[in-house]
């Protein structure tokens, strides 16, 4: 009898673990950016990772990756498509080589302003294009930004589309921006950008364009002296998962996934705002010139030809519910 007693137990107390080891059981994926902790980029996976693992009471933990340490943003977007990795944060710069059809958003001047640009990512333009990804293996959780891109450079003052001319000019590997570039007389050079620091310390390149938050949080004022507000084209960022990943949640922690990255967004774009407020005072300070009267008719009117190529391309019709949406 006192054995039976004894077995049973320990039979409960084996279930009991099982049990307990079942509702503790923490699956662990992995989310990566370019840039640097302190940034928005930074604020957004953190923020991620903190909502994720509290509305799936620690089921989920989200390991955060920052400096480009897992890749470049066209490296990781890659992995997430393998499912070798599980999440990414990306800028649009790369995304068009996976889904060709978000090209649309880095026409220059699209845009007339941040509010503009996020009621549109947020609105029926931006969930139909977040529905493109799901055919290429991805589950695109949310947009989110960069903010609008400058023109820094080691060499002059850049006020017009003439002083662009022969500058040497480290572009994101992205179509739209290269074609667009090239129409100012840029030399472009793509590039991954955790390689970019170096390559403007050794003047491997004369310059680079980035949002005031990246310009920033990669210190480019170590290595670049002037710096242009053309805010020439508007940069959105993607949090993107692994398509199979997110099939296997429940039905409830998709949601949980899907909450988690909008109040990542909404933090994210909240530090673009603070850097945006901040970064030419603060640019300033460390030695940089800055221009911030930049003509902007005159970068449009240098475009002509290569916005009659985006309206062949993308259709004009496309192209204006964008510029038109409010």
């Amino acid at each position: 009898m006192r054995l039976k007693t004894l077995a049973l137990g320990i039979g409960m107390a084996v279930s009991a673990l099982a049990l307990s080891s079942q509702v503790n059981a923490q699956t662990t994926m992995r989310i990566s950016i370019s840039v640097a902790q302190n940034s928005h980029q930074g604020v957004a996976i953190d923020t991620f990772a903190k909502e994720v693992e509290k509305r799936t009471a620690g089921r989920y933990k989200i390991q955060t990756f920052y400096n480009g340490s897992l890749g470049g943003e066209r490296e990781s977007i890659e992995a997430v498509q393998l499912g070798t990795q599980e999440l990414a944060f990306s800028s649009s710069g790369p995304v068009p080589n996976f889904v060709p059809e978000t090209k649309i958003l880095d026409v220059p001047f699209l845009f007339r302003d941040k509010a503009h640009a996020r009621a549109v990512l947020d609105g029926p333009i931006g969930q139909e294009l977040l529905a493109k990804f799901d055919a290429k293996g991805f589950k695109a959780l949310a947009w989110a930004e960069n903010g609008f891109r400058h023109m820094t450079n080691s060499k002059r003052d850049v006020l017009t589309p003439d002083d662009l001319k022969g500058l040497k000019m480290r572009t994101m590997e992205n179509p739209v921006h290269i074609a667009a570039y090239k129409a100012f007389g840029i030399i472009t050079t793509p590039m991954a950008f955790p390689e970019v620091f170096t390559a403007l310390q050794q003047g491997t390149v004369d310059g680079q364009e980035n949002p005031l938050p990246v310009i920033i949080s990669a210190k480019f004022d170590q290595v670049q002296k002037h710096l242009s507000l053309t805010g020439h084209v508007y940069s959105p960022c993607i949090l993107l998962m692994n398509k199979a990943a997110f099939e296997k949640l429940s039905t409830a922690d998709k949601q949980s996934f899907i909450d988690a990255a909008k109040e990542a967004a909404r933090l994210n774009r909240a530090r673009v705002d603070e850097d945006d407020a901040k970064g030419v005072a603060d640019l300033r300070s460390k030695g940089m010139t800055v221009i911030d009267n930049v003509d902007k008719s005159k970068f449009v009117a240098a475009l002509t030809n290569v916005n009659a190529q985006f309206e062949k391309e993308f259709g004009k019709a496309n192209l204006d519910r964008i510029r038109n949406f409010k």
